[in-house]
């Protein structure tokens, strides 16, 4: 091979490594780019959803930190956790309670009276987080249930009295506000996007000892059964960070400052931290408080099915249960009455496994979905009947069986009856230390109906006392979100004896 062989030879050869290269380079590119590409649409996806709940509360979008690491490597949780300690406030809440008992002289002569003791006031304590500049604060609803009083103080010591916006039993959800334009506030993050295995902060006031951060991982997502399967949700977020009584309410942030779940419950069988600790999933809990603030009451979007239990069948039929507990989804077993799901096509047997493309593999992702809805919103249903797929169009309904959206109401509109105070003279006169008098009654509420008239004294409602129409508001509308909704009325009318009635709420 002569010389200018040779040369040519090099020539080619290093063209075609340099092609080699490029090529490569070219092909690492073109797929790293495809992958942000499809990272950042399943992000937007996903995130869509907050980004309308943060509008709800007009959270700044920009107001997020970065994910921080140490020169070493090391998660570094203090910038998030600098943030997280001014967003979340400890709150105190009073309650009255009063015992009753039987007077020995009524009862020998045959009335029976029972008889109030002094009301006893009763303190607890809790967190919350804010969520708006102007003051609005998500809790939890066992921290601010049947509360006379709630007060709220920030980490720089500043207290505040708030009100309560509305709360919601079955997802142990509170909404409060306190008054103010400039506060501090944590933003709405992505909580689908938690893996498990990620760092996360758990903020509160545990043992009343404010602005305490505790780290962990998430140990589980979509976790059900917390507390006996009790609360209304069943896709908590179960970390390993220590919460403890006092944390109620509190925040679960990310590594990047952002609220991902509000945490609810602990696991323990001495009431104190003992492992694990549960938050509600942000993405369920915000849009609960949005629901709270723009219609004073939660709306619950329903299929209407009905799905097997399989730890009742477990008892009596072991294998059935361990044949159902293989099902990647959910089986459709029945329906309700005027249920969405029969209206739309799908059929007993049926296995649902996605909801608008978002895979279901359990009850708990199944409910984990529809909490983000409202009836009228329009679902795209993916079955699996006899092994084939298919795709149903399904347009979510409320308990009631409609499409409409839910409003609260007035909170003593239901009982159709309006009220007045009695003075401090009358009290004296009367021989009682607390009363309001029922000034006029209409014709189809619930007064009316319990035979409660005009000029009748009300001392108290379940067995708080109360002096204004205020008093009856809070102590109605605490009633409305406890499970059996009856308030027990205590009072007179002038020259009669006690009595003792109860409303149903349930009925209005």
């Amino acid at each position: 091979m002569n010389k200018n062989s040779t040369k040519n030879f090099v020539a080619i050869l290093l063209v075609a490594i340099l092609s080699s290269v490029i090529t490569l380079f070219g092909y690492h590119m073109i797929s790293e780019n495809g992958e942000k590409t499809l990272s950042v649409r399943t992000d937007n996806t996903t995130t869509e959803e907050m980004g309308m709940l943060a509008e709800s509360f007009n959270q700044d979008k920009n107001m997020v930190l970065t994910s921080l690491t140490t020169q070493e490597g090391y998660p570094d949780f203090t910038e998030a956790a600098s943030r997280s300690v001014d967003g979340v406030v400890h709150v105190k809440t009073k309650t009255i309670s009063q015992q009753q008992y039987i007077n020995p002289f009524d009862f020998f002569f045959g009335f029976g009276d029972r008889m109030p003791s002094q009301p006893r006031e009763q303190v607890g304590f809790g967190s919350g987080v804010i969520i708006s500049k102007d003051g609005y604060i998500i809790t939890n609803n066992h921290v601010v249930e049947n509360a006379t009083e709630v007060s709220v103080t920030l980490n720089d010591n500043r207290e505040y009295t708030a009100k309560v916006v509305g709360a919601d039993r079955q997802s142990d959800i509170a909404l409060i506000k306190i008054e103010g334009d400039d506060f501090p506030y944590l933003t709405f993050g992505n909580s689908d996007a938690l893996q498990v295995g990620e760092w996360v902060l758990a903020v509160g006031n545990p043992f009343n000892l404010t602005s305490t951060v505790t780290a962990g991982i998430v140990s589980a997502k979509n976790r059900g059964n917390v507390m006996g399967g009790n609360l209304g949700i069943q896709s908590f977020i179960q970390i390993d960070a220590a919460v403890n009584p006092g944390n109620s309410g509190g925040a679960l942030v990310n590594t990047r400052g952002e609220l991902v779940g509000i945490n609810t419950a602990i696991y323990s069988q001495t009431g104190n931290f003992a492992g694990y600790a549960f938050a509600v999933p942000i993405s369920i809990a915000g849009k609960i408080a949005a629901d709270l603030k723009e219609y004073g009451t939660v709306q619950r979007a329903l299929l209407g099915i009905q799905v097997p239990n399989i730890e009742n069948i477990r008892r009596d039929n072991p294998d059935r249960a361990r044949e159902l507990s293989q099902i990647k989804g959910v089986l459709v077993e029945d329906f309700s009455d005027r249920s969405a799901a029969k209206a739309a096509g799908i059929q007993k047997g049926d296995i649902l496994t996605a909801i608008n493309n978002v895979p279901i593999r359990n009850f708990a992702e199944l409910q984990s979905q529809l909490n983000r809805y409202r009836p009228g919103d329009k679902i795209s249903v993916t079955v699996d009947r006899n092994g084939n797929n298919r795709n149903f169009n399904v347009e979510l309904k409320n308990d009631e069986g409609s499409t409409e959206i839910t409003r609260k109401t007035d909170a003593v509109s239901a009982l159709g009856a309006t009220f007045k105070p009695v003075s401090e003279e009358q009290k004296r006169a009367l021989g009682i230390s607390s009363g309001v008098e029922v000034e006029n009654v209409e014709s189809k509420g619930l007064f009316r109906k319990e035979g409660i008239n005009k000029g009748f004294i009300i001392m108290r409602m379940n067995n708080q006392p109360v002096n204004s129409l205020a008093d009856v508001e809070n102590i109605v509308a605490a009633t409305r979100t406890r499970e059996d909704k009856v308030v027990l009325i205590a009072g007179f009318y002038p020259n009669g004896r006690t009595q003792y009635i109860a409303i149903d709420l349930s009925a209005e």
